[in-house]
């Protein structure tokens, strides 16, 4: 969507300033901006005062009230001079410089940055105008990107700020920008999970929230082939289950946020969307409910218990109705999220005392309505990471033995058949069962990691131990900073050098990281995932603090901004193959176990995996003088890292800042 008013700066001084109200008035109202439009209509009359009297001799164009559609917001003002993008927030009245309106600035910027395509490699500065502040100083840029540092000024300097910002910034190598190219340029943002999840709750479709063509296509196409499959189980009468896949940050848990949000879905309260990952639940009830609760004014206890019917713990629901043998839910659609960590018999026995496994219930319980019924599996191949999680084969045992009649719908990534039970539903080939596969349900671009698409591919080369592919692979994304240390405060001191506005950085460990308690990060503490993950920098809870890591049991379905990645003692190269170890009581012991080894890599494979714009591995030194923590282990580590491409910040010509 372009600014609700465009020109020249020079038309901008001769036009009527009802006008410019006018066309600002009209298009508010046309984009749904109803609220508070007379307190706005004051506020454009100040702003397009103090523009006109800092613009004074500058050439360029000016565009005012430039949507953001990730944030659900507007620029005040963008001027374009030369080559140069000028954004301008205001706070009218303000005699402060508010930390949260200097964050915000800062946000629109590095969304422009990385999600407006006309604005890539472009220089663009962030300018607060806190009208009635003090003067300011001029802020330091000797680090900084193509996003400069926040220019804090009142509204008496504005105009000799953007005369200093376009003699400082101006480059004569840049081509001039083409304003009207500008204005109507594609803006392709990838929300995190928790933004996307509050903007479907809020009523808006996925293509309203992320323009990443590619991906959001994708989705697309995938929630269609759903949501068709659910109206020919409606219109039959027949229950279906169907797989989908998709690479690491693909958007598998959107893909199911949105099918169940879906209109027809939503409004008939026939589906329900289920999770096992007690985090990702916690923290995306959390977000949905302080939302809703700044959306509507209520209080937080009543938008918690609003939003619970759209997000529910697998467990409980399970819990809820298996144990009365005939009661089907009222929902009809289930979205079942990381269905391959589903729980086996006996883990299910261990935990609640049944003696089926969680897929079997499942199908038992769907299989209670009368007439039709859909189940929708989320499958993150390669993601199994504890003991007691079933994976594919046990849905596939429980469809044989039980539930035939049930019709299959699989991604090709999964196969019918195979040796390997990761990626297969059946042992053999099944008689009487249904089962077709649908490109449309396989995920095949990343949205986490929207700089690199080929970071899920890079991640198995590196665990594959596939040093030449690793380091290919690793030049392709020269936007996506991967670094190394051996320092834990270098590592702290990078992610707080990345840390811009409000994008989120964070330490994450492997749960069998257990020696890293003597650098002071214990991961059998008990994390407050809702505070790490939403609150905000200022927070000693908050994941900005970096003393408190995430284990791959609170990262996995979620995300952040920028990762740093604590290798533990737990996995380390050893020949072509991993050393896996677990610790026990005082000591390592090697662990021969398949089906554990799978689990201990699959671990690191969501841990580096989580960062949405760059990580930095800190691999620990070791000491000499503790048994415990053999200095040769992480030497080996940091070795396999660096012949995978990855930059050790401590070589020369490698910048901590890069």
């Amino acid at each position: 969507m372009p600014a609700f008013f465009a020109s020249s700066v020079e038309e901008f001084f001769t036009a009527d300033t009802d006008a410019i109200i006018g066309r600002l008035t009209s298009a508010a109202a046309a984009a749904g901006f109803f609220q508070q439009l007379h307190t706005q209509t004051e506020s454009w009359r100040l702003q397009i005062e103090i523009l006109r009297a800092a613009l004074r001799g500058i050439d360029g164009h000016i565009l005012l009230e430039f949507p953001i559609p990730r944030r659900g917001k507007r620029i005040d003002t963008i001027l374009l001079v030369g080559e140069l993008v000028l954004v301008v927030e205001f706070k009218c009245g303000s005699s402060l410089f508010d930390r949260g309106a200097v964050l915000q600035v800062e946000d629109y910027c590095l969304d422009l940055r990385d999600f407006h395509h006309e604005s890539r490699f472009r220089v663009i500065v962030p300018i607060l105008v806190a009208t009635d502040a003090p003067s300011s100083e001029i802020p330091d840029d000797s680090v900084c990107d193509f996003v400069k540092p926040v220019w804090r000024v009142n509204q008496r300097d504005l105009g000799q700020t953007l005369r200093e910002c376009s003699a400082r910034y101006h480059s004569s190598e840049s081509e001039p920008i083409d304003a009207t190219r500008w204005n109507v340029s594609d803006y392709s943002p990838t929300p995190t999970i928790v933004e996307a999840a509050q903007a479907l709750y809020a009523g808006n479709n996925v293509r309203e929230i992320s323009r990443c063509e590619a991906g959001t296509d994708n989705l697309t196409r995938t929630t269609d082939a759903v949501l068709t499959a659910v109206n020919n189980a409606r219109g039959s009468g027949q229950k279906v289950i169907c797989f989908i896949t998709g690479v690491p940050g693909a958007g598998k848990t959107l893909a199911g946020l949105n099918i169940v949000h879906n209109h027809g879905l939503h409004e008939g309260n026939l589906g329900v969307f289920l999770s096992g990952n007690g985090p990702l639940v916690r923290v995306l009830t959390e977000a949905l409910a302080r939302d809703h609760q700044v959306r509507t004014g209520s209080t937080l206890r009543f938008s918690q218990r609003h939003v619970s019917t759209f997000i529910q713990n697998v467990h409980r629901f399970i819990d809820n109705y298996f144990s009365e043998k005939t009661k089907a839910p009222v929902d009809r659609v289930v979205i079942f999220d990381e269905a391959q960590r589903a729980w086996d018999a006996a883990q299910s026995s261990r935990k609640f005392k049944r003696d089926f496994s969680e897929p079997e219930m499942m199908l038992d319980i769907m299989d209670r309505h009368e007439g039709w019924a859909v189940i929708v599996a989320l499958v993150g191949v390669g993601q199994e990471i504890n003991r007691g999680e079933a994976g594919l084969r046990e849905w596939g045992r429980a469809l044989a033995a039980r539930f035939p009649h049930w019709a299959v719908a699989i991604s090709p990534e999964l196969k019918i058949t195979t040796v390997d039970a990761t990626n297969s539903l059946f042992e053999e080939v099944p008689s009487g069962i249904s089962v077709t596969d649908d490109p449309a349900l396989h995920l095949r671009v990343s949205l986490r990691s929207f700089k690199a698409e080929q970071l899920s591919a890079f991640v198995n080369a590196l665990l594959g131990l596939e040093g030449e592919s690793a380091r290919e692979l690793a030049a392709k994304f020269p936007n996506y900073p991967i670094v190394m240390t051996r320092s834990l405060e270098q590592a702290r001191s990078w992610l707080r050098r990345q840390q811009r506005g409000t994008r989120r950085i964070g330490l994450i460990a492997s749960s069998g990281g257990r020696r890293l308690r003597a650098h002071g990060l214990d991961v059998t503490a008990d994390l407050d995932v809702e505070n790490w993950f939403l609150n905000p920098a200022n927070d000693v809870r908050s994941s900005f603090y970096l003393e408190m890591p995430a284990t791959e049991f609170g990262i996995q379905g979620l995300e952040l901004d920028w990762v740093g990645i604590c290798w533990g003692g737990d996995l380390s190269p050893s020949g072509r193959e991993w050393l896996c170890r677990s610790f026990r009581g005082t000591n390592w012991q090697t662990v021969r176990n398949e089906d554990t080894r799978r689990y201990i890599v699959n671990k690191y494979r969501v841990l580096l995996t989580r960062a949405r714009e760059g990580m930095v591995i800190w691999v620990p030194l070791g000491d000499d003088s503790d048994p415990t923590r053999p200095p040769e282990i992480y030497d080996r580590v940091a070795a396999w890292l660096c012949d995978c491409g990855i930059a050790n910040l401590a070589s020369p010509g490698v910048s901590i800042s890069s």
